[in-house]
């Protein structure tokens, strides 16, 4: 299954050129088990059609060639095909690293508003308990309320 399509950073559709879509389509055809299965069927039922006096009788000649011209492109085929997932893995990466940065930059800001916040809540406490008396560091704290006092 092809998730990469679904990533908002993979161009698809009209944003690819034929090229790209066709090395995507010869990828996602022969590189599947549907295709492995039909290519062994055909090569069975030539050799059926072909055993006793067929249009290419054994030892296959006209078979062997189509077969040495498919070697012959699968290479390239597979190069392209390794050329479009290179360029999908970048396209992906260049997404993450430019939601990464503004992930940064929205940590950095969430961390200056926390701070400004926890200031802002320690001025406001000594503005409406001033009279609050802290026992040194580590002992406990003595809050006296000044409704409590006659």
């Amino acid at each position: 299954m092809n998730l990469w399509r679904k990533h908002p950073g993979v161009r698809t559709g009209d944003a690819l050129t034929n090229g790209e879509r066709a090395a995507d389509y010869v990828r996602n055809r022969m590189g599947s088990w549907p295709f492995v299965f039909l290519f062994l069927g055909v090569m069975t039922l030539w050799a059926a059609y072909n055993r006793s006096d067929g249009f290419d009788p054994y030892p296959f000649i006209l078979l062997n060639l189509f077969l040495s011209m498919i070697a012959g492109l699968q290479g390239a085929i597979l190069l392209i095909s390794a050329k479009r997932a290179d360029s999908v893995s970048s396209e992906v990466a260049v997404h993450t690293l430019s939601n990464t940065a503004l992930l940064q930059d929205m940590i950095e800001t969430n961390t200056v508003l926390t701070e400004s916040v926890a200031q802002l809540a320690a001025e406001i406490h000594e503005h409406v308990c001033p009279s609050a008396q802290r026992v040194g560091a580590g002992k406990s704290q003595k809050v006296t309320s000044p409704v409590s006092q006659p």
